[in-house]
């Protein structure tokens, strides 16, 4: 597969593969065993990025990713992620009076984090160290500074941020270079567009979009009330009611105009934001071995500029309706 560099010479996969799926969110998790068997799969599909956090899963993703990938860990890059309020017993504890995850990036917590992450992943470095959200409650000059002494004492490689905005990446990279922002980016949510992808193209910064596809919404297989009760999307406006029948007609719309071009509507998907440029390198997440090698192919799907435009006729943002978290 392609090779491409997030920041300064982080060489990856152009395609990697996010492992939040392995240990649960969107419904049963995978056993060890198979959670193996996929990302073994993955890798030898050309994968070599493979992304995770401490949250998730309860921890148990980092462990299963520190199983999979430790016979061949000098071939890969893991990255993983602190800044949310996780107990000892793994579980994201909420922020009081809200339903969102609270935050944690206090210095004393990252270290407490990194050193958790290093013995579940197997490593004696973590390759890509994000912050997992932006916390109001600590400057980001102090999270950016831990890192950069994390970074001296060899525990980690790259700092990468996440669902920052434009001013936060400053801030933080004149501390402690950023690598790589990870932020939701698709088809069917470009809000970055706008502030935060010109300001990390000045920097240097590489882009992780997380749900390329649109959390599963636009491989076309989710449609309104197909959703399982056990899955955290059917809880989210955008994948229900009204709001979710209006989406999937513009998903049936982009269905259509993959089948003439030969490939399925999360293949199109894919390749759409893969050509959106060549410092952006997504991670869509899978359990199922079929859907992976769909992903890994669409990496090799050339799309013209009117090509591009006419994905992007077929599916407008500014058509998507609905809030995109519970």
């Amino acid at each position: 597969m392609e090779r491409r560099t997030l920041g300064r010479g982080l060489e990856v996969s152009a395609v990697g593969l996010g492992c939040m799926n392995i240990s649960g969110t969107y419904g049963a998790a995978l056993s060890p065993d198979e959670s193996t068997r996929l990302l073994r799969s993955a890798f030898d599909r050309g994968v070599t990025f493979f992304d995770t956090a401490e949250a998730y899963g309860e921890f148990t993703s980092e462990e299963m990713v520190g199983q999979a990938l430790a016979p061949i860990r000098r071939q890969v890059v893991i990255a993983t992620k602190f800044g949310l309020d996780v107990g000892p017993d793994g579980k994201v504890r909420p922020e009081p009076g809200a339903r969102r995850p609270g935050r944690d990036s206090r210095p004393s917590r990252i270290r407490q984090a990194c050193e958790g992450s290093l013995r579940r992943l197997r490593v004696d470095c973590i390759d890509l160290l994000y912050q997992h959200r932006p916390d109001r409650n600590v400057p980001i000059e102090d999270v950016a500074g831990t890192v950069a002494d994390l970074v001296r004492e060899g525990k980690v490689k790259h700092f990468g941020l996440s669902e920052a905005d434009a001013a936060t990446i400053r801030r933080a990279h004149a501390v402690q270079p950023v690598s790589a922002l990870q932020s939701e980016y698709s088809l069917w949510f470009r809000d970055i567009e706008d502030e935060v992808q010109p300001t990390i193209r000045e920097l240097g910064i590489g882009l992780v979009p997380f749900s390329p596809l649109g959390r599963g919404f636009l491989t076309g297989a989710l449609s309104p009330g197909s959703i399982a009760s056990d899955d955290f999307r059917a809880h989210i406006e955008m994948f229900t009611g009204t709001a979710g029948e209006k989406n999937y007609a513009l998903v049936v719309a982009l269905e259509a105009l993959a089948e003439s071009k030969g490939c399925t509507a999360a293949q199109l998907a894919l390749a759409w934001v893969l050509h959106k440029g060549e410092d952006i390198v997504p991670i869509p997440g899978t359990r199922s071995a079929e859907r992976l090698a769909q992903n890994v192919a669409a990496a090799g799907i050339a799309l013209t500029g009117d090509d591009i435009a006419a994905v992007e006729r077929a599916l407008p943002a500014s058509e998507v309706v609905g809030a995109r978290f519970i």
